[in-house]
C-alpha cells in the first residue's frame, strides 16, 4: 500500500545491498526480515526509500524516529517497535508468534485499546551517522545499548499471566541536541541539569551536537565528614572543539547552605570538573549559586567532560559534626515498579543523594523464585522529597490499601543505615506484592511511610499502580494442545466466617439529660449545625462531651442537642443543665433514630472524597455483603447477581455491591449522593470504627482543598512547623518555576494535614477537635463559612446514644 509509512534510519552500508530489489524476489524471507532483524531492515529499507532524510537525535523521545507522514498512527514506546500495523501485515500466516517481542504484543494490544490520535508532520534536525555507515558492528552495539535486552527468550503462554518481567525499554538516561551558531539550552528530560550555550559558540554555517546525561551514583570520595555530593555525576559530551565562548552549566542541586553566619562562612556550594569519569577532579572557580541553584561557566572544553556538585566545608567548628550541620539537605525518594502489574510483583524503593529522579531505573537485583532474574526497568510510579536534618537511620514500610493485594510480611518494614545515606549513593529496598486469590487483576493504592528512628518525623504518600498488562489472548495464536487440554480448577477458597450485623431499630432516641434554654437565640444570618431556641425550651442534650467551635465571630463550647426534631449545637452558657426527671415537657425534643442517622450523616453531602480510597476501605472493613445490601436497598440481591470475578471472595462481593449503589447514584445525581447514603448505611450496620476511619480521611482531604495556600499559617499554629519543613512539603509539588501553583497547593497542605493525623492514633475525635480549634484560630477562619468539620464533630459526639438506641443488646447477645 502506498500510503503505509515505513519507519526507516538513513544508513547506507555501501555495496552490502546493492542488489536489494534483486535479493528481495529470489529469497522468500527477506519480506519477514524487519520482524525479528532491525538491523536488516533498517539498512535494506533505506535503499526502498531515499526520501527519508531526517533522523531526531533526541534518544529520549523514540516517537521522533518517524517519517514526515500525514497518514500514519504512531503509539510505539521504543526503537524498534516500528509500524505495528505494518510489521502485523508483514508477518507470514504460518509464522509462530514467539519471534515477535513481548512488548511488542503488549503495544499492539495498546494501540487496539486506546484509538491513537494521528500524528502530525514534524520537521527534525539531521543527525551526523557517517560514523556508523563503514561499521556495521559500530551500529550494531549503539542499537544495542539503546535497546539493553531487546529480546526476551521466554514462554509467552506464562507471560500472558505474568508479563511484567518480559518488558524492555531504553535505559540510558541522557539526550543529544544539535545547535548552530544561534546557540540555545539542553535540558536533561525530567531533571534541574541545563546546558546554556551562548550565541556564537561555534562559527556560522558549523554545528554542535551536545550530550547530557545523568550517571546516578556520584563518585563516592566526595562523601565525607567534610564534602557531600547534591547533584548526579553528570556527563557532557561535544562534537565541535572549535569554539569561540565557553558554555554554562546550570543545576539545581538536593541541598543550600543555612542562612545562619557560621553555615555561610563554614561551607559554600562548588562544582569539580574531570576529563576523566574516575577523575581526577579538580575545583571550578567560575561558579554563582544562588540558594539551591548553581551555575558553572565552563571554559576547558573536550569531548567529554565530567562534572559533580557537592557541598563543601572548610572546617567542623562543634557544635557541627559534620557538614550535613552547615546545609538544608532535602532526600528524593522514588518508588519503581514494572510496566504493568502482575499477581506477583516487586516495588523498588529508592533513596537518592540528589534531586533527579529519573523516569525509568535498571534493577540489576530482582530474585523470583529463590533465583537471580535478567536486569529489568523498571517505571517511576510515585516520588517525595523530603527535608533531613542529618543522616539518620530510617524505617520503610509499604502497606496496601486494596484487600487484594498484600506486602509479603518479612517485606512489611524494612531499614535503611544512616552509613548508607552518607556515601550519597543510590539505597534500594525491595517489596514484594502480591494478589490474594485468583481473580481479576486491577490497580491499586498503596501507601509510603518513611520514619526517622531516632526522632517523631514520619512522611507519608500514597502511590497508585499501573493498570494490569492487556490480556493477549486474541493476539498469540495459542497451540491446539494449549487449546484442547482440561483446565485444572484450584481448590475453593476458605470462606471468612460470616459476621452476624446488628439489626437497626427506627425508635425514639432514649435521652438522660436536658437542658433548658436561658435566653432566646434567633439568628438574622442562619449558621448550618447551630441551634435556634425561645428562652423556657426543653432541649434533648446527646451526650456530656462538649464541643469546641467557632460561633458568630467567637469560639465557644457547646452542647449537642436536639429540638424541634433538628439537631446541633447549643451554646453552655445558655442553658441550665438537668436530668430526664426534671425535665417537664419533652415533645419538642424527641427524635426518632432513622432521623438522627439521615442528619448527622449531613456532612458528608458535601465532603470531597478519593473514590477508589472509600471503595477499598469500605471493601477491607465489612464482612457480610447482604447486610450492606439489605440497608443500602439492593435486599433483592442474591449470588447469581455477582459474576465470578466477584463472587470468590467476600470482599469482593462488598466492592460489587458499592459499585452498584456509585452508579445508581451517578445516574440519579441530582437525588442521590454516593458518600452520604454509603454513610448512612454503615451507621444502621453499626459500623462505626469505619465511619470514624471515613470521617477522618475526608475531612483531611477537603481541609487541604479549603485550605489551599493558607495550608502554612495552619501548619505553624497546629505543629509549629519552620519555613524549612513547610518548604519540604511543597518540593515535591512544585512546577518549572520553582513554586506550586495554586490549584495544586492542596497537595503539600494533604500531606502535612495526614501526617499530622497520623501521630493521633485512632483518637479520631482529638483530629477533629484539634484541626477544628486550629482552624478557628486563624486570622480569616475558613470555618466561618465551611461548616461540615463542625458537622462531624456532631457526628462522633452522637455515636454513643445512636449505638444505645438503635441497637438492641438483647439480639446481640443471641
Amino acid at each position: 500500500d502506498v500510503n503505509e509509512s515505513k519507519l526507516d534510519l538513513d544508513i547506507d552500508w555501501p555495496g552490502v545491498f546493492k542488489h536489494a530489489h534483486a535479493v528481495s524476489k529470489t529469497n522468500p524471507f527477506w519480506n519477514e526480515l524487519s520482524a525479528s532483524n532491525p538491523f536488516v531492515h533498517d539498512i535494506a529499507a533505506s535503499n526502498r526509500n531515499k526520501n527519508n532524510k531526517y533522523l531526531s537525535i533526541l534518544k529520549e523521545k523514540p516517537y521522533l524516529f518517524s517519517k514526515v507522514s500525514s497518514n500514519r498512527d504512531s503509539l510505539a514506546s521504543s526503537g524498534d517497535e516500528l509500524d505495528i500495523d505494518c510489521l502485523l501485515r508483514k508477518t507470514s500466516a504460518r509464522r509462530s508468534g514467539r519471534s515477535k517481542s513481548v512488548s511488542d504484543f503488549l503495544d499492539i494490544v495498546d494501540n487496539q485499546r486506546f484509538n491513537p490520535h494521528k500524528t502530525t508532520p514534524q520537521k527534525t534536525i539531521p543527525s551526523d551517522v557517517t560514523w556508523l555507515q563503514n561499521d556495521r558492528e559500530a551500529y550494531k552495539m549503539a542499537w544495542l545499548s539503546h535497546r539493553q535486552l531487546t529480546r526476551s527468550c521466554l514462554d509467552l503462554e506464562a507471560m500472558s499471566h505474568s508479563p511484567g518481567w518480559a518488558q524492555t525499554q531504553a535505559t540510558d538516561i541522557h539526550v543529544v541536541c544539535k545547535l548552530n551558531h544561534e546557540g540555545g539550552s539542553v535540558q536533561l528530560p525530567d531533571s534541574d541539569i541545563n546546558i546554556h550555550v551562548p550565541v556564537g559558540h561555534v562559527l556560522p554555517g558549523e554545528f554542535q551536537e551536545v550530550g547530557l546525561k545523568a550517571i546516578l551514583n556520584p563518585p563516592s570520595s566526595f562523601n565525607n565528614e567534610l564534602s557531600i555530593t547534591v547533584s548526579p555525576l553528570i556527563e557532557l559530551t561535544l562534537s565541535n572543539l572549535n569554539t569561540k565562548e565557553a558554555i554554562f552549566l546550570e543545576v539545581k542541586v538536593a541541598a543550600k547552605v543555612k542562612n545562619d553566619p557560621l553555615s555561610q562562612v563554614m561551607s559554600d556550594i562548588v562544582c569539580f570538573y574531570s576529563l576523566d569519569k574516575e577523575g581526577p577532579f579538580k575545583k571550578l572557580e567560575n561558579c554563582y549559586t544562588y540558594q539551591d541553584t548553581i551555575q558553572v561557566k565552563l571554559r576547558d572544553l573536550s569531548h567529554v567532560m565530567y562534572a559533580v556538585i557537592a557541598v563543601q566545608a572548610n572546617k567542623i567548628q562543634p557544635p557541627a559534626t559534620n557538614v550535613w550541620d552547615y546545609v538544608q539537605r532535602t532526600i528524593s525518594v522514588g518508588i519503581y515498579g514494572p510496566k504493568y502489574i502482575h499477581p506477583t510483583f516487586t516495588a523498588v524503593f529508592t533513596v537518592f543523594g540528589h534531586n533527579y529522579i529519573p523516569g525509568k531505573l535498571t534493577i540489576c537485583d530482582i530474585k523470583k523464585g529463590g533465583k537471580n532474574m535478567p536486569p529489568v526497568v523498571f517505571q517511576l510510579w510515585g516520588k517525595h522529597t523530603f527535608l533531613l536534618e542529618k543522616p539518620q537511620d530510617l524505617n520503610i514500610s509499604l502497606v496496601s490499601c486494596d484487600p487484594d493485594f498484600e506486602v509479603k510480611m518479612e517485606d512489611q518494614s524494612k531499614n535503611i543505615k544512616e552509613e548508607e545515606l552518607k556515601t550519597g549513593e543510590m539505597v534500594r529496598q525491595q517489596f514484594l506484592f502480591s494478589m490474594l486469590g485468583c481473580r481479576e487483576m486491577h490497580f491499586f493504592v498503596f501507601l509510603v511511610q518513611i520514619k526517622v528512628l531516632k526522632s517523631s518525623q514520619v512522611m507519608q504518600f500514597h502511590v497508585t499502580t499501573p493498570d494490569p498488562a492487556p490480556k493477549l489472548s486474541g493476539i498469540i495464536n495459542r497451540p491446539k494442545r494449549l487449546q484442547n487440554r482440561k483446565e485444572i480448577k484450584s481448590a475453593p477458597l476458605l470462606l471468612i466466617p460470616t459476621v452476624k450485623y446488628p439489626k437497626f431499630q427506627d425508635k425514639t432516641l432514649s435521652v438522660n439529660t436536658y437542658g433548658v434554654a436561658l435566653k432566646t437565640v434567633l439568628r438574622q444570618n442562619k449558621i448550618d449545625y447551630l441551634l435556634e431556641y425561645f428562652k423556657g425550651d426543653t432541649i434533648a442534650i446527646l451526650g456530656e462531651d462538649k464541643v469546641k467551635a467557632i460561633g458568630q465571630t467567637k469560639i465557644k463550647e457547646w452542647y449537642v442537642g436536639v429540638l424541634r426534631k433538628k439537631i446541633g449545637l447549643v451554646h453552655c452558657k445558655n442553658v441550665k443543665v438537668i436530668s430526664r426527671e426534671q425535665a417537664m415537657d419533652t415533645a419538642d425534643s424527641e427524635l426518632t433514630t432513622r432521623n438522627l442517622v439521615e442528619q448527622i450523616a449531613l456532612p458528608f453531602k458535601k465532603l470531597t472524597y478519593i473514590y477508589s480510597v472509600v471503595l477499598s476501605t469500605v471493601s477491607e472493613s465489612v464482612y457480610d455483603w447482604r447486610a450492606l445490601a439489605e440497608v443500602l436497598g439492593y435486599s433483592h440481591m442474591s449470588l447469581d447477581d455477582f459474576n465470578e470475578a466477584h463472587a470468590d471472595k467476600e470482599s469482593e462481593r462488598v466492592a460489587h455491591v458499592v459499585k452498584r449503589m456509585k452508579e445508581d447514584c451517578h445516574a440519579n445525581k441530582k437525588k442521590r449522593l454516593f458518600l452520604y447514603e454509603l454513610i448512612v448505611a454503615l451507621l444502621k450496620i453499626d459500623c462505626q470504627g469505619l465511619v470514624a476511619r471515613l470521617t477522618q480521611d475526608t475531612i483531611i482531604l477537603t481541609a487541604a482543598v479549603k485550605l489551599g495556600k493558607y495550608w502554612r499559617e495552619l501548619a505553624e499554629k497546629l505543629a509549629r512547623l519552620t519555613k524549612q519543613q513547610i518548604e519540604a512539603y511543597e518540593v515535591p509539588h512544585q512546577g518549572k518555576n520553582g513554586a506550586v501553583a495554586l490549584e495544586m497547593m492542596w497537595k503539600p497542605a494533604y500531606d502535612f494535614l495526614y501526617t499530622w493525623g497520623a501521630h493521633y492514633g485512632d483518637s479520631y475525635r482529638d483530629v477533629l477537635q484539634d484541626l477544628q480549634s486550629a482552624l478557628d484560630k486563624m486570622k480569616n477562619p475558613v470555618t466561618k463559612h465551611w461548616r461540615e468539620l463542625t458537622g462531624t464533630l456532631i457526628l462522633v459526639n452522637c455515636m454513643e446514644v445512636l449505638r444505645a438506641s438503635a441497637f438492641s443488646k438483647m439480639e446481640e447477645e443471641e
